[in-house]
């Protein structure tokens, strides 16, 4: 099936095909294509360029009426299945308790926890289904859904049982993680080491005979896992084929990054306490800092330090940390807003962090998160704007007018 995007203003975030991350100062960089067409053939992106389309025969034709085309938001860290919802948890913190002290009350993780083991297996997929059909609205095309829920067997199968349902029933590319290390269920609050026993010797072997995760993740911070925990956890999860991934230095340096950089993570996400040491470990790798600013404005947290990771050479990934507790929106073009807002990011490098880098913090950079000949078509065609500049500036705007997953409109404001 082939099908041409015509009358596209500008086309964005192209790059060749070896180029599966953008750091440094080459994160400023977003090549574009204006006045240009686009033609896609079994799903894929097939060729490209400026000027009248070519004169080629297509089954369907876009008219994309002068709007933008760049790639769909690759999401690398949500909590995307959930049951229920902490808007009382919200009222605390405004009332002045952290983020610590509601979580020492039963709420935090171990709230969502309690609602999640009450939900049957069908009521948490149809719940989750509302968000990923919100997500794809807005434009995300890839997403990363992790576990830790549960925090039980078989609590969390359950959600990852789910998350790969998602992926089988809708056009939206779909990474697991198994999370079951997120949290101390209460009764093992005086016995945490028998907690990560069960998560090595129960969880892991469970999860890794359904296959139904892509990664190993851990809480590595101030009150959850420790170094020393993290490390026998993701040992573990690599015995068992799991790349890991680390949640670390959201509350404190933790020690969590160094860990995730040893075990060769894949990406360490949050990263709201980084200084020099933590940036000199991680431009010895090939890990992704993945930050999460939605999590930083909902708790009135530091954000990380995009501007000094970026400047000292590294990249930077953007991602929503959809969840119930600390950050319940999966709006990337939010998301790239407050990377310029909060952490003085440049309009090219929010951008970049959302795609193509957020590709590669889900090992899916040879795939998707850019327009790239011979990559999966997951495009954004939006409203018409001045320009990308325009996109993180009308922060509060629904620009979408249509998003196009795996060659196909997956939705439509028409």
């Amino acid at each position: 099936m082939r099908t041409l995007i015509k009358n596209i203003s500008v086309l964005a975030g192209i790059l060749d095909e070896e180029q599966y991350w953008r750091a440094g100062k080459a994160m400023s960089r977003i090549e574009t294509i204006e006045k240009a067409w686009l033609l896609i053939e079994n799903e894929l992106v097939a060729d490209f360029g400026k000027g009248n389309a070519p004169e080629k025969k297509a089954v369907e034709v876009i008219d994309a009426g002068g709007g933008i085309v760049f790639p769909a938001y690759c999401d690398a860290h949500t909590h995307l299945v959930y049951a229920g919802s902490r808007e009382d948890e919200f009222m605390y913190k405004v009332m002045g308790l952290s983020y610590e002290e509601i979580a020492k009350r039963g709420g935090g993780i171990l709230n969502s926890a309690k609602l999640l083991r009450k939900t049957s297996e069908e009521e948490l997929f149809r719940q989750s289904m509302e968000r990923t059909h919100e997500i794809i609205s807005m434009g995300t095309g890839a997403v990363e859904i992790k576990s830790g829920y549960g925090l039980t067997v078989d609590d969390e199968l359950k959600m990852l049982r789910v998350a790969r349902r998602i992926g089988e029933t809708t056009p939206l590319t779909v990474r697991t993680t198994f999370l079951g290390a997120h949290a101390f269920p209460e009764e093992y609050r005086n016995n945490r080491d028998a907690y990560v026993d069960l998560v090595i010797n129960e969880m892991l072997p469970a999860v890794a005979a359904e296959q139904l995760a892509d990664f190993i993740d851990v809480f590595c911070d101030r009150g959850f896992f420790t170094p020393e925990q993290t490390g026998r956890i993701l040992r573990a999860g690599a015995k068992h084929g799991l790349q890991p991934k680390i949640h670390a230095n959201e509350l404190a340096s933790s020690g969590g990054i160094q860990v995730g950089v040893k075990n060769h993570a894949l990406s360490v996400d949050h990263l709201e306490y980084t200084g020099d040491e933590e940036i000199a470990v991680l431009l010895t790798s090939e890990t992704m800092p993945t930050l999460l600013p939605g999590a930083s404005l909902f708790l009135e947290m530091p954000f990380a330090p995009a501007r000094k990771m970026i400047n000292a050479g590294l990249p930077v990934a953007l991602a929503s940390d959809y969840n119930p507790g600390s950050s319940p929106s999966g709006n990337m073009k939010l998301i790239m807003s407050l990377g310029m807002m909060q952490m003085k990011m440049l309009p090219s490098e929010v951008l970049n962090a959302a795609t193509i880098n957020g590709a590669y913090a889900m090992g899916l950079e040879k795939t998707h998160g850019s327009v790239t000949r011979g990559k999966v078509a997951n495009l954004v065609i939006t409203q018409p704007v001045p320009g990308i500049n325009y996109l993180p500036y009308a922060y509060g705007s629904d620009l979408v007018e249509k998003v196009i997953l795996n060659g196909r409109v997956a939705a439509s404001r028409s």
